[in-house]
């Protein structure tokens, strides 16, 4: 009888019969109950098998769905509420002759010597005074004359409310309808470029508290144009822009002197720029008149920043806010708001709006520190996180800044940061895990992402710069055993470009944390993907830096066979180059030359034993060069400081021959990925134009596709020399 194999085995085993009614009568569904003093001695055991850390259970595996790469401990980022009452409308103004002057529509419609006409209203106003006196005397005098009056007096009414309404048809035109309808129930007041002039000029020579106020309702009803509704509420004033130059004069003028005006107001120097002097001033008489200014201010510069999508007024709404973050001290909901709304910049806006944003989200974290400062680092790494779920070619730039940018705000302090970074990293692990005792699908596809290879990176950049500055060994083994882990998950040769992200990792932290991490067996185990055939043919075009794993049908190329020769060829190359004048170059080298000088007795293509072949004999070059230098020297291994003065002299010179072919292969592979890039961000251009379905000229075929002509320069020359061959080879024969 045929033995039966290890499937039939294991489906028998859980599935007979007779193997099930055996299980039944060995093992009882029941168990006994223990005793107290068994269950006290099982307990101590169950807590020593806790703390042993050898012990040969497995540990248990959180659920992966529960995991997320967002989770960092400490620091609410919920948005407060309003730290008081008041609501976001118009500022009531003071009632005197210039706001009076204001609230008249005709008034603010004329063009004419404002000033003359404040006076000319101020005799107004003291003969209406006298002249009412005149009428209480007449009222005490002849009685009978107080009865007509007050017959008469509906009638009076009548027309003055007819008047009213013919200058308001000849002053605003077509809108005389809306507005006479409306007239009873709400106060229209057109905002015109002499009113702004004169209210500014109120505000910044003569420090008047009501021009300022009037200016803060201008320039909250322009930061709010074309988002309100179009009714008139009861009971309040409508202010209405007359035109894009009155507009853009508010705006300008606002964010350039409002936050001068308060300091003013305040008796704040522009240089005293510490929180703790707003909140000193909060139970003054100075703060209670200038607070709900300041607050009608901010609220309308950030629903500004909310609403517009320019990206030059953004960029200009930003810096002038820089100079008025003190002013946030006393609205701390306001703060929130500034913090959420440039994080939204910084990440998905363009270069410039995006370092803008950062330069305020940086200011909050260094002037107001302490819980501002974990809620700013929390939030950008969460909108770091959303961001780089997919990667283009056109991304990389905005990533690589997006990455800086958090690398330097945690570096503002690295005490904190250092634990928020732990947690992140034991999150990172926990998947890791995960998918390591598992093999589950959720675990390995939350591992071959974008997003997982971001998070590494971003705290590989982290602890590389910071490392000279601050005790950040613990995060240095835990990211190494991160990724040595990842390298390890992933041997298949489809996940070729995240092995090569991880042997960059660890040649990248070896190089700026100064330890060993042996990454030479790494780079070798690539050399030893053979999918295809020797000599295939090349495949289809793959932008190879844009994915962390590679289609099916590009292993069977040619071009995944010299991409695996180059990477390695790379890498092996940066790892020596940073150990190449190191006392212990000769046994570092030893086993990565026996498994080049296998690939190159064991393939047939001519390339890439040439390129192997240089490689080889430049390490060899190098290691008997130190072996000489080595061999010259009088001090023992244990003399540490001499080990690490051996050929610094040399390599402060560079002028040893494997830096120079190092550097040949790193310019050569940086020009080869300019090329690739460019190449599909053309490509994208072109589709992105063929799905508009915009039409292209020839000059913009021939602008698009300058580059490539220029790389096929010399097949074309080949071609035509060829021609010319075929040319007089045949006049040749006709000749004979």
């Amino acid at each position: 009888m045929a033995k039966l194999g290890k499937k039939a085995r294991k489906f028998a085993k859980k599935n007979l019969q007779s193997v099930l009614r055996h299980k039944r009568k060995t093992n009882s569904m029941f168990k006994k109950k223990a005793s107290k003093r068994k269950q006290q001695d099982a307990v101590e055991d169950h807590e020593g098998d806790k703390l042993d850390l050898s012990s040969e259970r497995k540990p248990e595996v959180q659920d992966i769905g529960d995991i997320s790469l967002d989770a960092l401990l400490g620091g609410d980022c919920s948005d407060l509420g309003e730290d008081d009452s008041d609501s976001d409308g118009y500022l009531e103004v003071s009632t005197n002759a210039f706001e009076a002057d204001m609230d008249d529509k005709t008034y603010l419609g004329e063009d004419g010597d404002v000033t003359a006409l404040s006076v000319q209203n101020k005799d107004i106003d003291s003969e209406l005074v006298e002249k009412k006196k005149k009428l209480d005397k007449l009222k005490e005098k002849d009685p009978g004359f107080c009865k007509f009056l007050e017959n008469n007096d509906e009638r009076v009414h009548q027309l003055s409310d007819e008047e009213m309404f013919s200058d308001d048809e000849e002053a605003s035109g077509n809108d005389t309808q809306t507005v006479g309808e409306s007239l009873n129930s709400s106060k229209l007041k057109l905002i015109t470029a002499s009113t702004i002039n004169v209210l500014c000029q109120e505000a910044t020579e003569l420090q008047n508290v009501s021009a300022l106020t009037s200016l803060l309702n201008c320039y909250r009803a322009a930061c709010h144009y074309g988002s309100e509704s179009s009714g008139f509420p009861d009971g309040t004033a409508v202010y209405k822009i007359q035109n894009k130059e009155v507009y853009s004069t508010i705006l300008a003028f606002m964010l350039c002197e409002a936050d001068k005006m308060f300091r003013n107001l305040l008796g704040i120097s522009c240089s005293n720029c510490k929180k703790e002097t707003i909140l000193d001033m909060k139970n003054t008489s100075k703060w209670k008149t200038t607070k709900p200014l300041m607050k009608s201010y901010l609220r309308s510069t950030l629903f500004l920043l909310n609403q517009v999508t320019d990206s030059k007024i953004l960029v200009f709404s930003l810096t002038q806010l820089r100079a008025s973050i003190i002013c946030f001290a006393g609205f701390p909901s306001l703060l929130h708001r500034l913090i959420k709304i440039s994080i939204h910049l910084w990440a998905t806006g363009d270069e410039t709006l995006s370092s803008h944003a950062f330069l305020v989200v940086r200011d909050v974290a260094f002037l107001y520190g302490n819980d501002w400062f974990d809620i700013c680092l929390i939030r950008t790494y969460k909108a770091f996180i959303g961001h780089c779920k997919f990667l283009e070619p056109g991304m990389f730039n905005h990533i690589k800044f997006l990455r800086n940018s958090i690398v330097e705000l945690c570096s503002m302090d690295l005490q904190k940061s250092s634990s928020k970074a732990l947690v992140s990293l034991q999150q990172l692990a926990k998947i890791l895990q995960s998918a390591l005792q598992t093999k589950n699908k959720e675990a390995v596809k939350k591992i071959c992402s974008w997003q997982f290879a971001n998070c590494i990176d971003l705290w590989v950049e982290f602890v590389s710069s910071n490392i000279h500055d601050y005790d950040l060994q613990p995060l240095l083994y835990t990211i190494i055993q991160i990724v040595n882990g990842v390298a390890h998950l992933f041997l298949g040769p489809r996940y070729l470009p995240l092995r090569i992200k991880c042997i960059q990792w660890l040649n990248h932290l070896s190089c700026c944390c100064g330890i060993f991490i042996p990454v030479g067996s790494f780079a070798t185990d690539i050399l030893e993907y053979k999918v295809g055939k020797v000599g295939g043919k090349p495949g289809k075009d793959f932008n190879f830096s844009t994915s962390v794993r590679l289609p099916k049908h590009w292993l069977k190329s040619q071009n995944f066979q010299e991409q695996c020769v180059s990477s390695a060829i790379e890498l092996l190359c940066t790892h020596f180059d940073h150990w190449s004048y190191h006392i212990s170059f000769p046994e570092l080298a030893t086993v990565p030359l026996i498994r080049l000088r296998k690939f190159y007795e064991t393939t047939t293509n001519e390339v890439f034993r040439r390129l192997v072949k240089r490689l080889i004999d430049q390490v060899e070059l190098n290691v008997d060069f130190v072996r000489k230098k080595r061999d010259e020297v009088a001090f023992s291994p244990k003399d540490q400081q001499s080990v690490e003065s051996f050929l610094q002299c040399e390599k402060s010179s560079g002028n040893a021959s494997f830096k120079q072919y190092y550097e040949s292969i790193i310019q050569k592979s940086v020009s080869q990925n300019l090329f690739t890039s460019e190449k599909f961000s053309l490509e994208e251009h072109k589709k992105s134009t063929r799905k508009k379905g915009r039409l292209v000229t020839h000059m913009e075929v021939a602008r698009l596709n300058g580059q490539e002509n220029g790389v096929r320069k010399n097949m074309e020359k080949r071609r035509k020399k060829r021609r010319k061959k075929r040319k007089t080879l045949k006049s040749a024969t006709l000749s004979q």
